[in-house]
């Protein structure tokens, strides 16, 4: 049997063609200019063949560490195209995580609790595991790739790696451990070997079958209040509003939980500073580059500024998600769930894992809001009728989350400034995006921003 680390070593120049064609490859703003193996474990002998690989991607200065599954057979299997990455001999290579003989072994792994070269699997310990089940991948991620086991388990690999243990996993064991009733159980884990260091390569937790994301069900409502023009908000069938407010009721109290589970600090007048000084630097970036948004910089400058006249003490910082938003939210018959804890994909992990202002999650959630009423109009001729429909619908849904929200935690809405200073910097940060990935949308974030600075009733 061949070296498997020549092997992928063989494969580098195909690499460096397929890895930006994945979804959840992070780099895509510049070529790739080498893979190197950093780590290759055989799971699976033989033919077919299964290979956890590591492996070092650069790009001009920049190195970064990425987790693939190979395959590789004789014969192909039924995957999607863009899974194939070359061949080696007579054996095809390709990225397995959609081949469903291979990928079961990840789940008997660690209902055995066995390590395979440097990868320890291992299962919670309350947690029996059910073996010998097949695994489909879910196609509509983005940064990760997940496998669900059977509609009972499902599986994140993390795709682009940081060392240590990943956040998601850290704040989920948290909140199991007091009891929160808003996550997915943890299950089990993966750990692999990163520069030396333990790192989290996986995470196993239960299956919600029954569960609707809850930008699938806010936009619905939208285009029912669309189709409507004749009735208000309250009077659509697919009103939103009731949801809105049992989901803010639902991140307040994930954010106790965490805050009981891991506690909370102060913020001190130079951290208020330093928060300002980070805004203004993230304004001047993007508007330096969006020249739309130059218009509005003194309005936002000035807007974070107010943060620096906070009383000390004010405001308290604590682990919170880090990228709320409506797409990493759930609904299912017991309520809301919270999923993906790991924080911003793009933000080094050290903010990632910095105590912040649980308002940040708050000001995301109200972002996301707007992005829900305005997306239907994204593309399509101005009428105000509609633009007026979009932010009634927006302004209905971010009072009732705040109403749910302040009947479990302090008002969001008496931190009027922070809130606001918070929801403007994500907005800047959204101009900047939006910019790079999808110029039709640019309009959104601006739109808000120049609502927010002016007082036009875009708080809650």
């Amino acid at each position: 049997m061949s070296d498997p680390r020549a092997l992928v070593d063989d494969l580098a120049e195909d690499l460096k063609r397929w890895l930006p064609e994945q979804r959840w490859f992070a780099g895509k703003d510049r070529p790739v200019t080498g893979v190197r193996p950093l780590g290759v474990t055989e799971l699976v002998a033989g033919d077919p063949q299964l290979l956890h690989v590591v492996v070092e991607v650069a790009q001009d200065d920049r190195r970064e560490p990425y987790q693939l599954l190979v395959g590789r057979r004789t014969h192909p299997p039924e995957i999607a195209s863009t899974s194939w990455i070359g061949a080696v001999g007579d054996l095809n290579a390709y990225e397995a995580a959609g081949d469903l003989d291979l990928t079961g072994v990840l789940l008997d792994l660690m209902a055995r609790e066995d390590t395979v070269g440097s990868l320890v699997f291992e299962h919670e310990p309350d947690a029996e595991l059910e073996t010998g089940l097949r695994a489909r991948p879910i196609s509509s991620e983005q940064s990760n790739t997940s496998l669900v086991y059977g509609g009972q388990y499902i599986l994140k690999l993390f795709r682009k790696l940081t060392p240590g243990k990943n956040k998601d996993l850290l704040l989920h064991r948290a909140l199991q451990g007091v009891g929160s009733k808003h996550i997915a159980p943890v299950l089990g884990s993966i750990t692999g070997d990163l520069g030396g260091e333990p790192t989290t390569v996986g995470m196993l937790q239960h299956f919600v079958a029954d569960a609707v994301d809850g930008w699938a069900m806010a936009t619905t409502s939208v285009r029912d209040l669309m189709a409507a023009p004749e009735l208000h908000a309250e009077e659509v069938g697919g009103d939103f509003a009731g949801e809105a407010e049992r989901l803010g009721r639902a991140v307040a109290e994930v954010h106790a939980d965490l805050a009981e589970a891991l506690g909370t600090e102060s913020v001190d007048a130079g951290e208020l500073e330093r928060t300002t000084k980070a805004m203004a630097a993230r304004l001047d970036t993007i508007a330096g580059r969006v020249p739309e948004l130059a218009a509005h910089a003194p309005a936002l400058r000035a807007a974070f500024e107010k943060l620096e006249a906070l009383p000390p003490g004010s405001v308290t910082m604590q682990y919170i998600h880090g990228d709320l938003h409506l797409g990493q939210v759930l609904r299912t018959v017991g309520g809301w769930l919270l999923i993906d804890f790991e924080g911003e994909p793009a933000a080094p992990v050290e903010e990632r894992h910095a105590l912040r202002s649980p308002l940040r999650d708050v000001a995301g959630m109200l972002r996301s809001f707007d992005y829900a009423a305005q997306q239907l109009l994204v593309g399509q001729p101005d009428e105000p009728a509609l633009v007026e429909r979009a932010l009634e619908w927006s302004q209905r849904n971010r009072a009732a989350f705040c109403e749910g929200y302040a009947a479990v935690a302090p008002d969001p809405r008496e931190q009027g400034e922070l809130l606001r200073a918070f929801e403007l910097d994500k907005a800047v940060y959204e101009v900047g995006y939006e910019h790079a990935n999808r110029p039709d949308w640019l309009g959104v974030p601006l739109a808000s921003i120049a609502r927010i600075t002016s007082g036009e009733g875009m708080t809650p």
